[in-house]
């Protein structure tokens, strides 16, 4: 299978790079020459033209910062759908909107293509080593085509239901994560204000009730101070406006969604749209004149666990 990957910036470059490494044919279109560069000389072919990459391959991967990017990638001259036919594939891998994904899943069933959304969840670093999970929405018989490609970009992988239910299912994790980060915020004023040991304070939080996956990861780079996450505020922004805008169109009134959205405008506000989004935290540790610094702490995240197969759950 010739697969195609639009989008190598922090998650989408180490998607593909799982792709390389396992000896798939790949063809990568970035506008960052460098990236594009670094990836030619690992064995990639490299396009510049959205359409004639989707002439070329049978599986179409994008990877992008938004929906409006995607869609001006998809629909531009010379843009994907142009260079759709019969049985080529789509996957939509960035975090997007379900109703986005469905209107450009019907342009792309029009071309008598398949559409597939499969936003990832994890951490960039998990995502390095091929050991992500996946969603994927869309039709099973396509999902089963492409497996042994999912299955080496992510560990785990799961097939949610029609087109558009994986990105829905992705915004609630997303969402999920947002709410713990701010939790863990004030988590961590009371542990310093109590004068805890933080090094212990993180021990007891990961063998709990209140432990996470974002506190086994996220903490530990807030202790060091690096808040090195390799998430940015605005692509949360992204992330819990889509959720936010998804319990209107439910009609379904929330209570704390909106409260999330309107902490991390604050937080972008104070340290811009490209600091690391765990930086909220120190929202906290402003208003409290304190810092949660810790010894024994990564500036960055690994992930150690080796790179295995994935598998369908």
């Amino acid at each position: 299978m010739k697969i195609g990957f639009i989008g190598l910036g922090n998650v989408g470059g180490k998607l593909a790079g799982s792709l390389l490494r396992n000896k798939f044919d790949l063809t990568v279109i970035d506008l960052n020459n460098k990236l594009t560069k670094s990836f030619e000389k690992l064995g990639a072919k490299i396009l510049t033209s959205p359409k004639e990459l989707a002439e070329q391959v049978d599986l179409i991967i994008t990877c992008l910062p938004s929906p409006k990017i995607c869609a001006k990638v998809m629909e531009e001259k010379n843009g994907i759908l142009e260079g759709l036919s019969e049985n080529k594939i789509w996957l939509e891998m960035s975090t997007t909107d379900e109703s986005e994904v469905k209107r450009l899943g019907k342009k792309v069933s029009e071309k008598r293509a398949i559409p597939l959304d499969g936003p990832v969840s994890g951490g960039c670093h998990r995502a390095a080593t091929g050991n992500i999970t996946i969603f994927v929405g869309g039709q099973r018989t396509t999902f089963e085509k492409i497996l042994p490609a999912l299955c080496v970009m992510g560990r785990k992988v799961l097939h949610t239901g029609e087109l558009g239910s994986a990105s829905v299912l992705k915004v609630i994790t997303n969402y999920l994560a947002s709410v713990n980060l701010v939790a863990l915020g004030e988590a961590w004023t009371v542990a310093k204000k109590s004068n805890l040991d933080l090094n212990k304070t993180y021990k007891g939080i990961a063998v709990s009730s209140g432990n996470s996956f974002v506190h086994e990861t996220e903490s530990q780079v807030i202790l060091n101070g690096s808040y090195n996450i390799n998430f940015t505020m605005d692509l949360v922004l992204k992330d819990t406006g889509l959720f936010n805008d998804l319990s209107k169109k439910l009609k379904a009134p929330l209570e704390i969604s909106p409260k999330i959205v309107e902490i991390f405008k604050d937080g972008q506000k104070k340290y811009g749209p490209r600091a690391w989004s765990s930086m909220i935290v120190k929202r906290m540790e402003d208003l409290n004149n304190i810092n949660f610094r810790a010894k024994g702490f990564p500036d960055e995240l690994i992930d150690k666990d080796p790179e295995e197969k994935g598998y369908e759950i």
